[in-house]
């Protein structure tokens, strides 16, 4: 019996798979039989495997040809399990040697040509092989990929000509060369094409630099997506470690291209017509959703109101955890959802509320419905509620004003972000039990104040520790170890007492 080592995913966790190919005498035709409990994608490598097999003028034995995935009680899904049971099989026949290839954690779909072709999971595929002292092969597209988790052990054949030309010594396939990933934002946005709308700006700044959720409500063309669009412009660099971790849920996902990482933040514009479990993750597999594709970076949801409410509630836990627990009938995923949100939002259906000129005739009743779709629970988890009102189009035209570029606010929230890993390992808006105590501690001044200010304006316990977080990410942009009564009120206006300006309730 061969025995070859592959691997599946559930969620971000690992599960090695035995890929065992078995060769019994007594038929006088070739039989191909594929147990384990594997899926349809899986069962089908059979064919993928005869036609690879006459493609290289080798055919199957007389013999029963019976390839086991064990454990047998875990599901298996997904078209990588191709290479593995081909290698297991030409491995039976003579053609690879097992010894050399049971040192190598395999995967990859192969095409009825032979060729290689690419498949998900690469990456934490190979971080895992190299934690246990394997090699791994690959397809020739993702050998970047697996280098990138520290791997030097690497085969990354575009054919399975080439794989076995490499074992017999008679080609050997290079390591893949790394050079360093690009960090900068590839993008030609920058936040000195804003004009006025200094509030949003200041906003976005606060949230930038201490993570935090942000609301912008105001009528259509205000710019709100505009400035959304730009926060990764001003948020700092991924660290390595962020690198790898969202590198991996993309590969995952089958999102991550061929040659990189994701070396910048995400920003996942999800449109509201999107299903709960396009957001949460899911499906047969319990693939990752948009909010753990925003992991690390900026989920936002535009038109928020017109999102379906049970798909919006979904976000109420990950924004408190920063992790989605996805549910299935065969399986449970775990996956990070350290995500940043930020929601826009029209007042009303018309978006004119307050425009007598321009608003319907069923202002403000239609405004009171319209923002009832958006649960209180929900808001009660967003920091910042920013109204933005409308430029005019001819100041456009005539404001001369400097504007400062995402370059100069993004300097101030490096800092800011510095300031509090060196203080407490984290950002801001993760503070929480004796962290948030001891690093956003209040004079009895200003804790007798934020507790008038509370009861008036009806906060809750949790409305009342973000208040805590947000003044402390003020009183971090100023440099100040020390919060105080400027940033304890600025942070209070961004949490209307009642309505703002557009009627957005808490």
């Amino acid at each position: 019996m061969i025995s070859l080592q592959s691997i599946i995913f559930n969620g971000m966790d690992a599960t090695p798979i035995d890929v065992q190919v078995q060769l019994s005498a007594g038929l006088a035709r070739p039989e191909f039989n594929i147990i384990g409990l594997a899926d349809r994608a899986v069962k089908e490598s059979a064919e993928r495997i005869r036609n690879v097999l006459s493609a290289l003028n080798l055919s199957l034995p007389p013999k029963r040809l019976t390839v086991n995935l064990s454990p047998a009680d875990v599901e298996k899904s997904g078209s990588h399990f191709d290479l593995p049971i081909l290698c297991g099989i030409l491995c039976a026949i003579g053609v690879l040697p097992e010894s050399e290839l049971e040192r190598y954690v395999i995967l990859g779909e192969v095409g009825l040509n032979g060729a290689i072709v690419k498949t998900d999971a690469v990456l934490p595929a190979s971080v895992w092989a190299n934690a246990h002292n394997l090699g791994i092969i690959c397809p020739g597209d993702q050998g970047i990929q697996a280098r990138w988790a520290g791997h030097t052990n690497i085969v990354a054949p575009f054919h399975v000509v080439q794989l076995i030309n490499h074992f017999k010594g008679t080609q050997i396939l290079p390591v893949p060369e790394l050079s360093s990933p690009d960090t900068t934002l590839n993008t030609n946005l920058d936040m000195s094409d804003v004009h006025g709308q200094s509030a949003a700006k200041r906003a976005l700044e606060i949230a930038a630099a201490g993570g935090h959720a942000m609301l912008m409500v105001g009528p259509p063309g205000s710019g709100k997506t505009m400035l959304a669009s730009r926060l990764p412009t001003i948020m700092p660099e991924m660290t390595a470690p962020e690198i790898l971790e969202t590198s991996t849920i993309y590969s995952i996902a089958g999102c991550l291209g061929a040659g990189g990482l994701v070396s910048s933040r995400p920003f996942r514009s999800v449109h509201h017509t999107s299903s709960p479990v396009a957001l949460a993750g899911g499906g047969s597999d319990a693939r990752p959703g948009e909010i753990s594709l925003a992991h690390n970076g900026v989920l936002f949801l535009d038109e928020l109101p017109e999102f379906n409410r049970a798909t919006l509630e979904i976000l109420r836990q990950p924004m408190e955890s920063g992790r989605i627990l996805i549910s299935r009938a065969r399986r449970n995923a775990t996956y990070p959802a350290r995500f940043q949100l930020i929601a826009a939002m029209n007042p009303c259906p018309c978006g004119h509320l307050g425009n007598a000129a321009m608003s319907c005739s069923r202002a403000p009743r239609c405004a009171e419905a319209y923002q009832n779709k958006i649960s209180g629970p929900l808001l009660d988890r967003i920091d910042l509620h920013v109204d933005v009102d409308a430029v005019k189009p001819w100041e456009m035209t005539t404001d001369s004003t400097p504007r400062e570029t995402s370059a100069e606010i993004r300097a101030r929230v490096v800092a800011a972000r510095d300031r509090q890993i060196q203080r407490q390992g984290r950002v801001n808006a993760m503070l929480d039990g004796p962290d948030l105590e001891q690093y956003a501690a209040l004079s009895p001044e200003l804790t007798g104040f934020l507790n008038a200010a509370a009861e008036k304006m009806g906060m809750s316990a949790r409305g009342y520790n973000r208040i805590r977080r947000l003044a402390r990410t003020i009183a971090d942009l100023r440099g100040s170890d020390n919060i105080e009564m400027s940033d304890l009120t600025e942070a209070l206006s961004y949490r209307p007492i009642n309505r703002g300006k557009y009627g957005v309730k808490l």
